[in-house]
């Protein structure tokens, strides 16, 4: 029987030592998805915590599960290796909570707090728990208390472009008059239909109101819509309440409530 079977089979016989990061990564990650519970984000109290204890147990394995090989000839470990490997594969998770639909991007608040809990899981089981409990204190800033300052900077900015569309419905125009709108640089944050009309000619007229998002020229893109073919009027920053059968109903700036969110 080889002599090495008498031996424990235990990497370091001081494990209990190394249980103290792996519990305070339970606790700030806890204390992270508690947050995002209370939010009711899609990733909550368990993926956090079990991401922030994963992370703390791989970076402890990185640094003590392998004590016993270090006294081998030409055996040479890097401690950093597996704490990078973190960093990369936590990516996959985060990948998966991104959702993008018509142009609005849902979640990626929610992975980066994943990211964030696999960095403190990976500060704690690095032994840098004062790294660890300052991270855990920023993303309670953030989240909690950034949103208040982002809602005053929104009151404060100027109004968003607005861009009012009368176009021959059945036409497939809309499709046309979309795309239109993100070559220009703008992507749509909000729609207000109006009635349609009946023209003259028999036609049935759609008309709406779309609320943009962007800094492209929204002069230029309305010169261009009127232009194109099957839609009848474009006008920029009308009161989506006004009338689209009155011609003379040109209320040149409406108020931004009365748009959807």
């Amino acid at each position: 029987m080889p002599g090495g079977w008498s031996e424990p089979l235990w990497s370091t016989a001081d494990q209990w030592d190394l249980l103290p990061p792996v519990l305070l990564a339970l606790l700030l990650t806890t204390a992270i998805g508690l947050e995002r519970e209370a939010g009711a984000k899609s990733a909550g109290l368990r993926t956090h915590a079990l991401v922030g204890v994963g992370a703390a147990v791989f970076m402890v394995i990185s640094k003590y599960g392998f004590a016993d090989l270090l006294a081998t000839e030409h055996v040479t470990l890097d401690p950093s290796r597996i704490a990078a490997q973190i960093v990369s594969g936590i990516g996959f998770i985060g990948a998966g909570l991104i959702f993008v639909r018509q142009d609005v991007v849902r979640g990626l608040t929610t992975a980066a707090t994943i990211w964030l809990a696999a960095a403190v899981g990976t500060a704690c089981g690095a032994g840098l728990p004062l790294l660890a409990v300052l991270a855990t204190g920023a993303h309670l800033l953030v989240t909690r208390g950034l949103p208040p300052l982002a809602r005053a900077v929104r009151r404060r900015r100027r109004r968003p472009p607005v861009l009012r569309i009368r176009y021959d419905d059945g036409l497939g125009v809309l499709r046309g008059v979309l795309a239109r709108c993100t070559e220009a640089g703008f992507s749509v944050a909000g729609v207000a239909v109006h009635r349609g009309s009946v023209a003259a000619d028999g036609t049935r007229v759609a008309a709406l109101t779309l609320r943009l998002d962007g800094r492209g020229d929204l002069s230029s893109l309305a010169a261009a819509l009127a232009e194109t073919t099957g839609v009848r009027s474009a006008r920029t920053r009308v009161d989506p309440t006004e009338d689209p059968d009155d011609p003379d109903d040109t209320d040149p700036d409406p108020p931004e409530e009365d748009l959807p969110r």
